[in-house]
């Protein structure tokens, strides 16, 4: 469903949430949650980067505990859901709400889908009895990796809502905001879990 837009924001090369001055000062805003977020995953990586070798006596080790199989199909599930994330502002951009919605639910049930896979890994750990008070190494990874899929799972929640705003309200300058912002966030745990992946998941099977 196409969305009627005004002559002068249709002219305009300006994209739809930026005009309006008061909706660009709460993107930039943000950008500074975001900043405050990514202090919180450096603090979490350099925790992890400790005690990673500090398995206990009886482990287990990273090498012992992580499955790549499970990963690989998380990671895949992430990053194609940050293109259709983006596909999602694509749409929004010219102005296609249907296009905008649908691109969105793709994302939530590849973020599902995320959340779903490493959730099963996680119960799969605690059926073996290798909980996150079993050794440091396990505190550290289940506090890291367990903090960004809490946040996947928010942003689920929140493409949620944005789809319910967006069918209400259609596309205006606040819910163009939301979406943006929502984008912001998505892509922003992407590049977190890229470092998740390769920091944590490969460096363990390696090491």
């Amino acid at each position: 469903m196409n969305v009627p837009i005004e002559p002068e924001l249709q002219n305009t090369q300006v994209p739809l949430e930026f005009t309006d001055q008061h909706e660009s000062l709460k993107i930039l805003g943000f950008w500074a949650f975001l900043a405050t977020d990514f202090l919180l995953f450096s603090s979490l990586f350099a925790v992890y980067a400790v005690y990673q070798s500090r398995v206990g006596m009886s482990g287990p080790t990273p090498a012992q505990l992580f499955h790549l199989g499970p990963v690989l199909f998380e990671t895949v599930a992430l990053l194609t859901s940050s293109f259709t994330c983006g596909l999602a502002v694509y749409e929004m951009r010219h102005h296609r709400l249907k296009g905008t919605v649908i691109w969105l639910a793709v994302t939530i049930l590849l973020g599902a889908a995320f959340v779903a896979t490493e959730i099963s890994e996680f119960l799969g750990d605690i059926a073996l009895h290798d909980t996150w008070h079993h050794s440091a190494f396990l505190s550290a990874f289940f506090t890291l990796v367990g903090t960004h899929g809490s946040h996947v799972s928010f942003g689920i929640i929140w493409a949620i809502t944005l789809i319910i705003q967006l069918l209400g309200r259609g596309l205006t300058t606040i819910t163009t905001r939301k979406v943006y912002m929502f984008a912001l966030y998505w892509h922003f745990l992407d590049i977190i879990w890229v470092f998740i992946f390769t920091v944590v998941y490969l460096s363990g099977k390696i090491i």
